[in-house]
């Protein structure tokens, strides 16, 4: 059987509306894992324009976006670039607007607040906004039209403006295995082999599948 290839633009035969998103990002600021795709209707070629905002090159923060990653139509990923000034009087970019020659940018900004980091097996559903130094746990979901302003914890399921922690996918132990498990990062063939695993909820078996090709 052949594999599948995270380099691929369209995985989906017969829909261009879904692409692997290291086929279509070139920014170097935005780091993508295998099999993580973008599904937009108007073309997921234009992910880095239309979802990834204010990543301006003066600022140098990252996206880092892991594997098998899902994000739906409209998710935004705010960057530190969008800040404004809130220690002061004014909010208003007065070196941006030209209000002080020569400064440009500079102090036009609260200080970044980091790279925002994506982990593995992440689904962001549709038009999600995602806040600058964000960091999202793996398996964690967000939902559609969330605003998500704080780290959210491996496998919760967060929801609404604020995003809200709404439940836990699975008991804490379950977690705690799944994340030493860490299935994303096994070779494609022995995900291959173990999806029927990958969809259940035994983790046992989950657990007999990642010992597999230990020597006894």
């Amino acid at each position: 059987m052949e594999k599948p290839d995270p380099t691929v633009r369209h995985p989906i035969a017969g829909w261009r509306g879904t692409a692997y998103l290291k086929s279509v990002v070139k920014n170097p600021r935005i780091e993508v894992g295998d099999f993580s795709y973008y599904d937009d209707s108007r073309g997921p070629e234009h992910f880095e324009a239309r979802c990834v905002r204010y990543h301006f090159d003066f600022v140098g923060d990252r996206l880092i976006i892991g594997k098998f990653v899902a994000i739906a139509q409209g998710v935004q990923f705010i960057m530190n670039g969008a800040n404004h000034p809130m220690a002061g009087f004014s909010t208003f970019p007065f070196g941006a607007m030209g209000f002080v020659p020569g400064e440009a940018f500079a102090g036009d900004g609260e200080p970044p607040r980091g790279d925002t980091i994506i982990g593995n097996d992440v689904w962001i559903g549709r038009e999600a906004v995602i806040l600058p130094g964000v960091s999202v746990g793996d398996g964690a979901i967000i939902g559609a039209r969330a605003v998500v302003g704080r780290d959210v914890a491996p496998y919760s399921v967060v929801v609404g403006n604020p995003a809200q922690v709404v439940r836990q996918r699975f008991a804490p132990d379950v977690i705690a295995r799944l994340l030493a498990i860490r299935w994303w990062d096994w070779p494609v063939e022995k995900i291959m082999r173990h999806v029927a695993s990958l969809r259940s909820t035994d983790i046992e078996a989950l657990e007999a599948a990642a010992r597999e090709g230990e020597s006894s």
